[in-house]
């Protein structure tokens, strides 16, 4: 049973971190050492970004049926399809390479805190830096900036870094608005987590046993629903507040992650 509630409760965690720029994986890292939660091989971590990804898709679903109904005749579509596919593409194939150091030696609660820190600090500096935005619309970033921008995503292969957070500074840097840059973050994290998904499955499904799925069925649902309210309320926040609360979220969770490690291990 209390596996049960501790997976429910990191399942909402996760929903809710996601397309944060905190880092879900470093917090549910955090929590989950915290808790004594131990999943087999660290795939519950990964696998119940399923329902974040189903929040987003039944979120944006009439953008993206649009966008697919024009791929045939409207050549900005097929662009900004190609585009993200270019942004995706570096985080497929070093992920791919590097998937058991990052999971082995990356997924580290201290490696964690740091990097929360560290992250929080970069976002303080570059939500107050006096940025050109020379595009407000995520589906017009050209396609060497698509490219960039996914290289700036692998950042995030270190936990605590936070894969959205990585993008939207990137994007920000390379003449983005922060509505763009968060948005964009939303379609990029489609493929990138849907690669996940499918790649830490394919590699641990032998592994994983019938309690496991069912901790990761919970973990799953929990992350849908929590997920489906940030994802409607994101954009619209950072419009009008930037991204200085969640760097002070990061800076203080990373904090009170060294102090828990310092005092119970």
């Amino acid at each position: 049973m209390q596996n049960i509630i501790e997976a429910f409760v990191l399942g909402i965690v996760e929903g809710l971190t996601e397309f944060l720029p905190v880092s879900s994986t470093g917090h549910l890292l955090l929590l989950g050492h915290f808790l004594g939660f131990e999943s087999n091989g660290k795939t519950f971590e990964v696998l119940i970004q399923l329902g974040a990804i189903l929040a987003i898709l039944l979120v944006y679903f009439r953008r993206l049926l649009d966008i697919a109904l024009r791929i045939p005749s409207d050549p900005s579509a097929r662009r900004f399809v190609i585009g993200v596919l270019v942004a995706f593409l570096p985080a497929a194939v070093i992920g791919a390479l590097l998937h058991g150091f990052i999971k082995g030696v990356l997924f580290n609660p201290l490696i964690v805190c740091c990097a929360l820190i560290a992250g929080g600090l970069v976002l303080l500096v570059v939500d107050e830096l006096e940025l050109q935005e020379k595009y407000t619309d995520a589906t017009t970033f050209t396609l060497p900036m698509y490219l960039k921008i996914g290289f700036f995503q692998c950042l995030a292969m270190i936990p605590g870094v936070s894969r959205s957070g990585a993008t939207i500074v990137g994007a920000m840097l390379l003449g983005a608005s922060k509505r763009a840059a968060a948005e964009f973050s939303f379609f990029l994290a489609m493929p990138t987590m849907a690669g996940a998904f499918a790649y830490d499955l394919l590699k641990s499904y032998k592994e994983l046993s019938f309690n496991d799925g069912i901790l990761i069925v919970i973990g799953f649902v929990a992350a849908f629903f929590s997920a489906l309210i940030v994802v409607r309320s994101f954009l619209d926040f950072v419009s009008r507040r930037g991204f200085a609360v969640f760097a002070w979220w990061r800076i203080i969770v990373g904090l009170v992650g060294l102090a828990g490690l310092w005092i119970v291990g």
